[in-house]
């Protein structure tokens, strides 16, 4: 009897998800939120981007999040803040702890709230005031924003995190099929994506240094998602294409957090994302801007060695960017005319015989006629 075993077994395996790390890129120009001020004011974005951060989050313990403000004049790191400098050898060190009445704490959060989400919340409105106190009046004039810079960083931040995380998986480079999402799985299995909330028009002063951002992304798998909430976004429509993303243009600004649910789910990182249709895109603005002048244009001439685009002929015929002559061939010639002489029109006005039963028929030039039925 000392053989036979009654008692129950159990087998437990656990499988940890693989972590999903979202970048969210955050327009914060501030003449741009002005003309939404009446409708969507930049307070209220920033609530409805959190609950979306944080909806993120909940799906998984291994899960990060970033946040990026794309300024006018420059990128900077709302989330997570950047480290404090160093003090100097022998100097002090700020209790920044403690507050000036000496009773609560300034990192104290509420009980009701979950920590993540507060320190979350306080890191990102700390640096967004931050950030709107040093921006001065010369900033308000410019109506784009610096979207290159933030999707460099956010590139940068991805390279750093998955460069992170311990090696558990073999990297894999597939090709993924036209209709799926990249996934930007490396040897540490991390899926990596970045969504951009913009309210600016695309900037052609900026369109190589975009496109070589969003390159770099497409190269590494990283799905780019863009909702345009205000202004003309085509470069980043063309973003969201190449990086096969879902780009979206917010009907109704107001519905930033349905827009933010629905058409990016949180879950679009982890492996059930098949199971997620996402919205259908319109067609797409394919217009680039020229090398000389920084103008969007329909047509223009491209260099055959380094791509550059220019919207008329460059002085000399050679290429601004890398200095090869241009061979233009008969641009700018008169079309070629045909002449026909008159001897041969005539020739075919008299192709056409009329036979005894007066059914006519055109010359074919063969010796035998055409059978006819009998």
């Amino acid at each position: 009897m000392d053989a036979v075993d009654g008692s129950v077994h159990f087998e437990v395996s656990t499988s940890e998800d693989a972590p999903s790390l979202l970048t969210i890129v955050l327009d914060t120009n501030p003449r741009a939120w002005a003309a939404l001020e009446g409708t969507l004011p930049l307070g209220r974005a920033v609530a409805n981007v959190l609950v979306f951060v944080n909806s993120h989050l909940a799906f998984s313990s291994s899960n990060q999040v970033a946040i990026v403000a794309s300024h006018s004049d420059r990128a900077v790191w709302l989330y997570p803040a950047p480290p404090a400098p160093a003090p100097p050898p022998g100097g002090d060190v700020d209790m920044a702890d403690a507050a000036a009445d000496g009773g609560a704490r300034a990192g104290r959060h509420s009980a009701d709230k979950f920590t993540r989400f507060a320190e979350i919340e306080t890191t990102l409105l700390q640096s967004l005031t931050a950030l709107m106190a040093t921006t001065t009046e010369a900033d308000l004039e410019d109506t784009t924003t610096l979207i290159s810079g933030a999707l460099t960083l956010a590139l940068a931040h991805v390279n750093k995190t998955a460069l992170a995380l311990p090696t558990t998986k073999t990297t894999t480079t597939a090709a993924a099929p036209s209709s799926a999402r990249p996934k930007a799985e490396d040897a540490s299995g991390l899926h990596a994506r970045i969504l951009v909330v913009s309210v600016s028009d695309s900037a052609p002063a900026q369109y190589i240094p975009t496109m070589n951002a969003v390159f770099a992304a497409a190269h590494s798998g990283i799905a780019v998602d863009v909702l345009s909430l205000h202004g003309s976004a085509t470069f980043l429509q063309q973003a969201a294409y190449i990086t096969r993303g879902t780009f979206l243009a917010a009907a109704d600004p107001q519905g930033l957090l349905a827009y933010l649910m629905l058409g990016f789910s949180a879950a679009s990182g982890r492996d059930d994302a098949a199971a997620v249709v996402p919205p259908g895109a319109d067609a797409v603005d394919f217009r680039a801007a020229c090398f000389c002048h920084r103008r969007v244009v329909d047509t223009g001439f491209v260099c055959s060695i380094c791509l550059s685009i220019f919207c008329e002929v460059p002085p000399g015929a050679d290429c601004l960017t890398c200095g090869t002559h241009l061979a233009l061939g008969n641009y700018g010639a008169p079309p070629a005319v045909v002449y026909v002489p008159q001897e041969r029109r005539k020739k075919k006005k008299k192709g056409r015989s009329t036979l005894a039963n007066g059914d006519g028929r055109e010359e074919t030039g063969s010796a035998a006629g055409t059978p006819r039925p009998s």
